[in-house]
């Protein structure tokens, strides 16, 4: 008696399923190429035209061809001039979170001295540090392992944690940054302000852009809210996670943990 037919159609569904998991990737890396080609132009568009406004403005308001005439003249300049800063950075915030959600990076990781990182994003900030006198204070901690991260991801992450911390402290106040070991070779960064606090059910809303308005924590002061979202987006691209603490009248405290070199 002749044996039955096979029933067995694996290879050919095996085939078709990898010819339609190619046709998605190739999908997948076209979409990426193209949101990368609008990232650059809305970056392009946007940031040459505010460069020529904070640069001209900047010439006026310290009359470097000479007295405008009015003193209101220099005032609106000043005003102008800071404006487009702010619309810069505003920019480049969504322009990162864009890149970030959409999962059109370019990280580089590699070993990085997190003690190097931290002095640099001070070093950015000392301006607004001095303006508000914040005192920064970084513990005293033994020498950490390097930590794998990208370099500008690092300090962008750092800088909003540590901007954060300063413009949501009374003036005059203390932030407090300290890094220790975690178990399965991470490293945690804690930034911990004196400001107004959240209640913690509203922590959550403070890593979904644009959505954390009504929250103690933004009320008081200037800015779209997308710097917490950024550190989260980072974080997790560079395999490690964000965690905040808050509480009403105790401040925040925002934890960072990534890998050890």
């Amino acid at each position: 008696m002749p044996e039955p037919a096979s029933l067995d159609a694996s290879p050919p569904l095996d085939a078709s399923t990898a010819r339609r998991a190619a046709a998605h990737a190739r999908r997948r890396a076209a979409l990426d190429d193209r949101k990368r080609s609008f990232l650059r132009m809305v970056s392009h568009e946007l940031r040459t035209p505010l460069n020529a406004v904070i640069g001209f403005s900047e010439i006026l308001s310290r009359e470097l061809y000479g007295p405008l005439g009015s003193p209101q003249y220099r005032e609106y300049a000043e005003i102008v001039h800071d404006s487009g800063l702010k619309l810069l950075k505003l920019v480049n915030q969504i322009v990162e979170i864009a890149r970030l959600e959409g999962h059109v990076t370019d990280l580089d990781l590699a070993p990085e001295a997190l003690d190097e990182a931290i002095d640099d994003a001070i070093e950015q900030l000392k301006g607004e540090i001095a303006a508000r006198q914040i005192k920064i204070t970084v513990a005293e901690a033994r020498p950490l392992a390097p930590i794998m991260a990208d370099s500008r991801g690092l300090r962008t992450m750092l800088g909003n944690l540590l901007q954060n911390a300063i413009t949501h402290s009374p003036v005059g106040g203390q932030v407090y940054i300290t890094a220790h070991d975690l178990p399965g070779d991470m490293v945690e960064i804690a930034i911990t302000d004196q400001g107004p606090g959240v209640e913690p059910e509203d922590l959550p809303r403070l890593l979904r852009p644009f959505e954390q308005g009504g929250t103690a924590l933004t009320r008081c002061s200037e800015g779209a809210g997308l710097g917490l979202p950024i550190v989260d987006l980072l974080a997790r691209a560079m395999g490690g996670a964000l965690r905040l603490n808050s509480r009403p009248g105790a401040g925040l405290c925002a934890m960072v943990s990534l890998r050890q070199a």
